[in-house]
Protein backbone atom coordinates (compact mmCIF):
# COMPACT_ATOMS: atom_id res chain seq x y z
CA UNK A 1 0.00 0.00 0.00
CA UNK A 2 1.49 3.35 -1.01
CA UNK A 3 2.00 5.96 1.67
CA UNK A 4 2.06 8.84 -0.80
CA UNK A 5 -0.29 9.58 -3.69
CA UNK A 6 1.84 12.24 -5.38
CA UNK A 7 5.61 12.54 -5.09
CA UNK A 8 8.34 14.72 -6.56
CA UNK A 9 11.50 12.73 -7.28
CA UNK A 10 14.72 14.77 -7.39
CA UNK A 11 17.56 13.13 -9.31
CA UNK A 12 21.06 14.53 -9.74
CA UNK A 13 22.55 14.75 -13.19
CA UNK A 14 25.23 12.31 -12.03
CA UNK A 15 22.50 9.69 -11.54
CA UNK A 16 22.21 9.59 -15.34
CA UNK A 17 25.94 9.09 -15.83
CA UNK A 18 26.31 5.66 -14.28
CA UNK A 19 29.93 4.60 -13.63
CA UNK A 20 31.27 7.54 -15.65
CA UNK A 21 31.30 10.97 -14.08
CA UNK A 22 29.82 12.68 -17.16
CA UNK A 23 27.54 12.03 -20.09
CA UNK A 24 24.48 9.78 -20.23
CA UNK A 25 24.75 6.04 -19.58
CA UNK A 26 21.95 4.23 -21.44
CA UNK A 27 21.86 1.28 -19.04
CA UNK A 28 21.71 3.58 -16.03
CA UNK A 29 18.84 5.60 -17.53
CA UNK A 30 16.99 2.39 -18.38
CA UNK A 31 17.39 1.19 -14.78
CA UNK A 32 16.04 4.49 -13.43
CA UNK A 33 13.13 4.37 -15.86
CA UNK A 34 12.29 0.82 -14.78
CA UNK A 35 12.07 1.85 -11.11
CA UNK A 36 10.08 5.02 -11.82
CA UNK A 37 7.72 3.13 -14.13
CA UNK A 38 7.05 0.53 -11.43
CA UNK A 39 6.05 3.31 -9.03
CA UNK A 40 3.71 4.91 -11.59
CA UNK A 41 2.10 1.54 -12.30
CA UNK A 42 1.11 1.39 -8.62
CA UNK A 43 -1.12 4.42 -9.28
CA UNK A 44 1.25 6.90 -7.63
CA UNK A 45 1.51 10.26 -9.41
CA UNK A 46 5.16 11.03 -10.14
CA UNK A 47 6.87 14.31 -10.95
CA UNK A 48 10.62 14.29 -11.64
CA UNK A 49 13.31 16.97 -11.61
CA UNK A 50 16.72 15.98 -13.00
CA UNK A 51 19.91 17.98 -12.54
CA UNK A 52 22.40 18.65 -15.33
CA UNK A 53 25.77 18.16 -13.65
CA UNK A 54 26.70 15.14 -15.76
CA UNK A 55 26.65 17.31 -18.87
CA UNK A 56 27.55 20.78 -17.67
CA UNK A 57 30.39 19.81 -15.32
CA UNK A 58 32.10 18.10 -18.24
CA UNK A 59 32.87 21.58 -19.57
CA UNK A 60 33.19 23.34 -16.22
CA UNK A 61 36.98 23.67 -16.51
CA UNK A 62 36.57 25.59 -19.74
CA UNK A 63 33.87 27.72 -18.16
CA UNK A 64 35.79 29.01 -15.14
CA UNK A 65 35.81 32.60 -16.38
CA UNK A 66 32.29 32.43 -17.78
CA UNK A 67 29.55 34.80 -16.71
CA UNK A 68 27.46 33.15 -13.96
CA UNK A 69 24.14 33.82 -15.70
CA UNK A 70 25.41 32.29 -18.96
CA UNK A 71 26.73 29.27 -17.07
CA UNK A 72 23.40 28.80 -15.28
CA UNK A 73 21.51 28.96 -18.57
CA UNK A 74 23.82 26.27 -19.97
CA UNK A 75 23.07 24.17 -16.90
CA UNK A 76 19.33 24.57 -17.51
CA UNK A 77 19.74 23.32 -21.08
CA UNK A 78 21.70 20.33 -19.72
CA UNK A 79 18.67 19.40 -17.58
CA UNK A 80 16.52 19.42 -20.74
CA UNK A 81 18.86 16.92 -22.40
CA UNK A 82 18.65 14.62 -19.35
CA UNK A 83 14.88 15.00 -19.19
CA UNK A 84 14.48 13.97 -22.83
CA UNK A 85 16.72 10.94 -22.28
CA UNK A 86 14.63 9.85 -19.29
CA UNK A 87 11.39 10.48 -21.18
CA UNK A 88 12.58 8.30 -24.05
CA UNK A 89 13.49 5.44 -21.69
CA UNK A 90 10.10 5.66 -19.92
CA UNK A 91 8.15 5.75 -23.18
CA UNK A 92 9.98 2.68 -24.45
CA UNK A 93 8.43 0.94 -21.44
CA UNK A 94 4.97 2.11 -22.48
CA UNK A 95 4.80 4.79 -19.81
CA UNK A 96 3.06 8.02 -20.84
CA UNK A 97 5.48 10.83 -20.04
CA UNK A 98 5.63 14.59 -20.55
CA UNK A 99 8.64 16.89 -20.39
CA UNK A 100 7.63 20.40 -19.31
CA UNK A 101 10.29 23.05 -19.68
CA UNK A 102 10.54 26.33 -17.79
CA UNK A 103 12.33 27.71 -20.87
CA UNK A 104 10.04 27.59 -23.87
CA UNK A 105 11.24 25.27 -26.64
CA UNK A 106 8.07 24.07 -28.32
CA UNK A 107 9.75 21.63 -30.69
CA UNK A 108 11.11 19.43 -27.88
CA UNK A 109 8.99 20.00 -24.76
CA UNK A 110 5.76 21.48 -23.49
CA UNK A 111 6.01 24.86 -21.74
CA UNK A 112 5.58 24.52 -18.00
CA UNK A 113 2.01 25.45 -17.04
CA UNK A 114 1.02 24.45 -13.53
CA UNK A 115 -2.59 23.47 -14.23
CA UNK A 116 -1.58 21.43 -17.26
CA UNK A 117 1.10 19.66 -15.23
CA UNK A 118 -1.44 18.71 -12.56
CA UNK A 119 -3.83 17.46 -15.24
CA UNK A 120 -1.09 15.24 -16.69
CA UNK A 121 -0.44 13.80 -13.22
CA UNK A 122 -4.14 13.17 -12.62
CA UNK A 123 -4.24 11.25 -15.92
CA UNK A 124 -1.41 9.01 -14.74
CA UNK A 125 1.35 10.56 -16.84
CA UNK A 126 4.85 10.98 -15.44
CA UNK A 127 5.84 14.63 -15.65
CA UNK A 128 9.51 15.59 -15.93
CA UNK A 129 10.16 19.24 -15.08
CA UNK A 130 13.11 20.59 -17.09
CA UNK A 131 15.16 23.81 -17.23
CA UNK A 132 15.03 24.53 -13.51
CA UNK A 133 13.02 27.63 -12.65
CA UNK A 134 14.30 29.39 -15.84
CA UNK A 135 16.06 31.88 -13.53
CA UNK A 136 19.81 31.97 -12.89
CA UNK A 137 21.20 31.67 -9.33
CA UNK A 138 18.62 29.00 -8.43
CA UNK A 139 19.67 25.36 -8.18
CA UNK A 140 17.69 22.35 -9.40
CA UNK A 141 17.05 21.58 -5.70
CA UNK A 142 15.18 24.86 -5.46
CA UNK A 143 13.39 24.11 -8.74
CA UNK A 144 12.34 20.71 -7.35
CA UNK A 145 10.98 22.33 -4.20
CA UNK A 146 9.10 24.97 -6.17
CA UNK A 147 7.53 22.39 -8.50
CA UNK A 148 6.68 20.08 -5.58
CA UNK A 149 4.83 22.91 -3.84
CA UNK A 150 3.07 24.00 -7.03
CA UNK A 151 1.77 20.51 -7.87
CA UNK A 152 0.93 19.82 -4.19
CA UNK A 153 3.28 16.84 -3.88
CA UNK A 154 3.21 15.15 -0.48
CA UNK A 155 6.97 14.62 -0.27
CA UNK A 156 10.23 15.38 -2.07
CA UNK A 157 12.17 12.14 -2.58
CA UNK A 158 15.77 13.33 -2.87
CA UNK A 159 17.98 10.65 -4.44
CA UNK A 160 21.67 10.66 -3.45
CA UNK A 161 24.65 8.29 -3.57
CA UNK A 162 24.66 7.75 0.22
CA UNK A 163 22.05 6.17 2.50
CA UNK A 164 20.70 9.39 4.00
CA UNK A 165 21.73 12.52 5.91
CA UNK A 166 24.89 12.21 8.01
CA UNK A 167 26.46 14.47 10.62
CA UNK A 168 29.52 14.71 8.33
CA UNK A 169 30.55 13.47 4.90
CA UNK A 170 30.42 9.65 5.03
CA UNK A 171 32.69 9.48 1.97
CA UNK A 172 35.48 11.13 3.96
CA UNK A 173 34.73 10.10 7.57
CA UNK A 174 34.29 6.46 8.56
CA UNK A 175 32.71 7.49 11.89
CA UNK A 176 29.93 9.57 10.25
CA UNK A 177 26.54 8.94 11.89
CA UNK A 178 23.32 8.82 9.86
CA UNK A 179 20.13 10.50 11.09
CA UNK A 180 16.84 8.62 10.80
CA UNK A 181 14.95 11.87 11.31
CA UNK A 182 16.12 15.47 11.46
CA UNK A 183 14.41 18.86 11.41
CA UNK A 184 14.76 21.48 8.68
CA UNK A 185 16.32 23.89 11.17
CA UNK A 186 18.98 21.35 12.19
CA UNK A 187 19.89 20.80 8.53
CA UNK A 188 20.31 24.56 8.09
CA UNK A 189 22.13 25.35 11.34
CA UNK A 190 24.53 22.41 10.97
CA UNK A 191 25.10 23.23 7.26
CA UNK A 192 24.64 19.56 6.35
CA UNK A 193 24.50 20.34 2.64
CA UNK A 194 21.80 17.85 1.68
CA UNK A 195 20.00 20.42 -0.44
CA UNK A 196 20.76 24.10 -0.75
CA UNK A 197 19.55 26.37 2.03
CA UNK A 198 16.89 28.08 -0.11
CA UNK A 199 15.12 24.81 -0.88
CA UNK A 200 15.30 23.55 2.72
CA UNK A 201 13.89 26.86 4.01
CA UNK A 202 11.05 26.71 1.44
CA UNK A 203 10.20 23.17 2.55
CA UNK A 204 10.25 24.26 6.19
CA UNK A 205 8.02 27.28 5.59
CA UNK A 206 5.48 25.13 3.72
CA UNK A 207 5.82 21.97 5.83
CA UNK A 208 6.86 19.82 2.88
CA UNK A 209 8.82 16.75 4.06
CA UNK A 210 12.04 15.67 2.33
CA UNK A 211 13.09 12.03 2.20
CA UNK A 212 16.79 11.56 1.44
CA UNK A 213 17.69 8.07 0.23
CA UNK A 214 20.33 6.07 -1.65
CA UNK A 215 19.49 5.75 -5.33
CA UNK A 216 22.15 3.08 -5.84
CA UNK A 217 20.15 0.54 -3.80
CA UNK A 218 17.80 -1.13 -6.26
CA UNK A 219 14.13 -0.75 -5.35
CA UNK A 220 14.62 2.20 -3.00
CA UNK A 221 12.30 4.51 -4.95
CA UNK A 222 9.45 2.05 -4.41
CA UNK A 223 10.38 1.62 -0.75
CA UNK A 224 10.29 5.39 -0.22
CA UNK A 225 6.83 5.88 -1.71
CA UNK A 226 5.57 2.79 0.13
CA UNK A 227 6.49 4.39 3.46
CA UNK A 228 9.21 1.91 4.40
CA UNK A 229 11.93 3.08 6.77
CA UNK A 230 14.50 4.12 4.21
CA UNK A 231 17.01 6.97 4.40
CA UNK A 232 16.47 10.15 6.40
CA UNK A 233 13.25 12.09 6.84
CA UNK A 234 13.62 15.86 7.09
CA UNK A 235 10.47 17.43 8.56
Amino acid sequence: MARYNRVLLKLSGEAMAGPASFGIDADRVKGLATEISAVAQKGIEVGVVVGGGNIFRGIALAAKNMDRVTGDHMGMLATVINSLALQDALEQMGQHTRVMSAIQMHQVAEPYIRRRAMRHLEKGRIVIFAAGTSNPYFSTDTAATLRALEIKAEVIAKATKVDGVYDKDPMKHADAVMYQHITYTEVLTKSLGVMDATSVAMCRDNRLPILVFNLNTHGNIMRVVSGESVGTLIS
